[in-house]
């Protein structure tokens, strides 16, 4: 479960991530008038970098999504295998919230 929770936040900071990428390809194509060559020069290694990063988030990405397709069969398996067990773990999770959604 700890896992499947790690591979989450994997996912989601994958996904920031990108953003952040995506922001400073935006920001690179907005300086491409300048006429200055050191920030050409600046714009070029930008980009070598931010196409690094992409490949590697791409990566981090389908490895993150592999994790998570794992720990989903490994789930459903369990749940196959010992249904009782999982019907009793949904229920006390739902008393649980019902607890705390209540209190407010």
């Amino acid at each position: 479960m700890d896992n499947l929770s790690s591979q989450i936040h994997k996912s989601q900071l994958v996904g920031d991530i990108k953003e952040v990428v995506l922001d400073a390809e935006a920001l690179l194509a907005a300086t491409v008038d300048t006429g200055d060559k050191k920030l050409a020069e600046i714009r070029a290694k930008s980009e070598q970098s931010l196409s690094r990063v992409r490949a590697k988030l791409d990566d981090l990405q389908t490895d993150a999504l592999l994790s998570v397709k794992a720990a989903t069969k490994a789930t459903d398996v369990y749940v196959h295998e010992k249904p009782w067990r999982a019907i009793g773990f949904a229920a006390s999770l739902g008393v649980v919230i019902g607890l705390l959604i209540g209190r407010r």
